[in-house]
C-alpha cells in the first residue's frame, strides 16, 4: 500500500479567510498537489525578468579599449541557434575587430607608448609635460654618454688596466670613494626645505655640480697618483647633485600631473630618462673604441648636458610663487598694472642665482642687519603698528629688509615681501635721481652719507600704496592661476617679539 504524506497547503486566505490546513494524502497525489501549488504560484508571483537573448545577428556586446572597438560574437556548435534569439549551451563567442587592423609600425608606436607616456596622454598631463620630457630625455642621453668616458678613466687610474695595482688596493680606493659620496649625501639632505622654496634653480645648480664632478673624475687621467682624493671629492659633489636630482624630482612631476595619477607620470618619466640614457651610453661606448680626446669629448658632452638640462628646468611650469617669480609678479604689477600669467612668470624667472649674485631684498632678517641706528627703528615703528611686520632700508648694505613680528601668518609673509619690493621701486627711483644730481655736481665735492632716516618719506609713501594696491594685486593673481593660500618666499627665522614702547 503507498504510504501517506501530511501536506500542509494554504486555504483560499484571500477568499474566505481560513487558517492554513494540513490534508493527508496518498503517495500519486502528493505530486499532483506539488505541481498545483507550484502553478498557483506562478500564477500570483510577479513577471520574472527574461534572461538577456542574443540578438539576432549573434552580437553579444561591443567594447572599446584605446580607441579601438571590437564586437562579441556567437561561435562554435550554438550559432545556429540564434535564429530563436537565444544561445544554446556548448556555444562559445568570439572577438571581432569593427576597423581595420594596425599596420606594423603603428602597433609597434603603441608599444613603445605604453612605457613612456602616461596613460590618457595628452589629456592627463599639463601642455608643457612634452617639452619638459623632450630636454630630460635629451640630458639623460649626453650623461649616459658621459658616464661611459669617467668610468673608464677612474679605472685606469686606480690602477685596473695597469699591474702596479692589486685588486685589493683597486677595491679598498673604490670602497673609500663610494663611502664618501654617501657621507656628502647625508650631510647635504639636511638642506631639504630649501628643495621646495627655489627648485629650479637648485636643480639646474646640481646639475652644475654633476658636470664639475665629471671633470674632476676626468681629471684623474693625469693625476693617477691622487686618484683617492680626488675621486673621493668628485663622488661627494656628483651625490650632493643626486640628492638634488631626486628631492626636486616629485614637485615637478606633481605640476604635471592632472588628477591623482603622480605614479603613472612619475613611472614613465623615469622611463624615458632611462631609454636616454641606454641610448647615450651604448652611442658612447661605440665612440671610445676610436679612444677620442677626452678634453673635446668633455667639452662637447658637458654643453649638450647643462644646454639640455637648462631648457629642462625652463620648460617647467609651477603655480606657487618663490622669491623668483614673486619678483616677477610683483615688478610687472608695479611697472604695467599686470600681474603675468603662469606661462609668462615662469618663463622670466631667473634659473640661475650664483652665490655672489646680490639679493635686494630680505625677507625674515635680524634686526642687527636691517637697522643703522635706534632712531630710524623708533621713527619706522608707528607706521607699522596695525602689521605683523616692519619694512626698512639699509643704505649701507643697499638692501631692503622685510622684518617680521612672531604673529605673522602666510598672509602677512606675502604682504611683507610685497612691501619690500614697493619700497626697493621707491629706492632705485630715488637712486636713478641721486646719481642725476652727483652727475651734475660733478664738477664739485659732492658728499652724501644716507643714514635710515633719510628714507623715511619713502616708506611713508610706500605704506600708502601698499595699503591700497596689496588686495588688488592678490586678486589678479589668483585670476592668472598662481596659488595665493600659500607661498615659497623662504623668509629667515628671526621674529620681533616683546617692542618695549618709548
Amino acid at each position: 500500500m503507498a504510504p501517506a504524506m501530511g501536506l500542509k497547503r494554504p486555504a483560499a486566505a484571500a477568499a474566505a479567510g481560513a487558517a492554513a490546513q494540513t490534508v493527508t494524502l496518498p503517495a500519486p497525489a502528493v505530486r499532483e498537489a506539488v505541481r498545483v501549488a507550484v502553478r498557483e504560484a506562478e500564477a500570483t508571483a510577479p513577471a520574472r525578468v527574461a534572461a538577456p537573448a542574443v540578438a539576432r545577428d549573434g552580437v553579444l556586446c561591443l567594447e572599446e579599449v584605446d580607441g579601438r572597438r571590437w564586437s562579441y560574437v556567437v561561435d562554435g556548435p550554438g550559432a545556429a541557434v540564434k535564429a530563436k534569439g537565444r544561445a544554446s549551451v556548448g556555444a562559445s563567442f568570439r572577438a571581432v575587430p569593427l576597423q581595420s587592423p594596425l599596420p606594423p609600425i603603428e602597433e609597434i608606436m603603441s608599444f613603445i607608448r605604453s612605457y613612456v607616456v602616461p596613460e590618457g596622454f595628452p589629456d592627463s598631463v599639463t601642455p608643457s609635460y612634452v617639452p619638459y620630457m623632450s630636454w630630460r630625455a635629451l640630458k639623460h642621453f649626453f650623461g649616459g654618454a658621459m658616464g661611459v668616458f669617467t668610468t673608464r678613466t677612474l679605472l685606469n687610474s686606480v690602477g685596473v688596466s695597469q699591474s702596479r695595482a692589486t685588486s685589493g688596493a683597486v677595491a679598498i680606493n673604490w670602497i673609500l670613494k663610494d663611502g664618501a659620496g654617501r657621507v656628502g649625501k647625508m650631510l647635504f639632505a639636511r638642506q631639504g626645505k630649501k628643495f621646495d622654496y627655489d627648485l629650479k634653480q637648485l636643480r639646474f645648480s646640481g646639475d652644475l655640480l654633476m658636470e664639475l664632478g665629471a671633470g674632476i673624475e676626468l681629471a684623474t687621467a693625469a693625476f693617477p697618483q691622487l686618484f683617492l682624493p680626488m675621486a673621493c671629492i668628485a663622488n661627494v659633489v656628483k651625490n650632493v647633485a643626486a640628492v638634488t636630482s631626486t628631492s626636486t624630482r616629485t614637485p615637478i612631476y606633481k605640476a604635471y600631473a592632472k588628477g591623482e595619477n603622480i605614479g603613472d607620470v612619475t613611472a614613465k618619466g623615469e622611463s624615458v630618462g632611462n631609454i636616454a640614457d641606454l641610448l647615450g651610453t651604448g652611442m658612447s661606448i661605440l665612440i671610445s673604441k676610436s679612444n677620442p680626446s677626452l678634453v673635446t669629448s668633455f667639452a662637447f658632452l658637458s654643453c649638450g648636458y647643462l644646454l639640455s638640462s637648462y631648457h629642462e628646468v625652463r620648460s617647467v611650469v609651477l603655480n606657487t610663487l618663490n622669491r623668483a617669480r614673486f619678483t616677477v609678479a610683483v615688478d610687472s604689477f608695479i611697472k604695467t598694472g599686470h600681474v603675468p600669467s603662469l606661462k609668462e612668470g615662469n618663463s622670466q624667472e631667473t634659473i640661475f642665482n650664483p652665490p655672489w649674485r646680490h639679493e635686494p631684498v630680505a625677507i625674515g632678517s635680524r634686526f642687527g642687519e636691517a637697522f643703522q641706528e635706534p632712531a630710524s627703528f623708533v621713527a619706522i615703528r608707528p607706521l607699522f603698528e596695525d602689521e605683523r611686520y616692519m619694512v626698512t632700508y639699509n643704505p649701507t648694505k643697499d638692501k631692503v629688509y622685510a622684518l617680521l613680528k612672531d604673529q605673522a601668518k602666510p598672509d602677512d609673509i606675502l604682504k611683507a615681501a610685497f612691501h619690500a619690493h614697493v619700497l626697493l621701486h621707491f629706492i632705485n627711483a630715488s637712486h636713478a635721481n641721486l646719481n642725476a644730481r652727483k652727475h651734475m655736481n660733478s664738477n664739485r665735492l659732492y658728499q652724501y652719507n644716507p643714514l635710515n632716516m633719510d628714507f623715511l618719506p619713502h616708506i611713508e609713501e610706500s605704506c600708502k600704496i601698499v595699503m591700497s594696491s596689496y588686495g588688488v594685486f592678490k586678486k589678479k593673481a589668483r585670476d592668472q592661476g598662481w596659488i595665493m593660500s600659500e607661498s615659497l618666499l623662504n623668509p629667515g627665522r628671526a621674529r620681533l617679539c616683546g617692542i618695549v614702547p618709548q
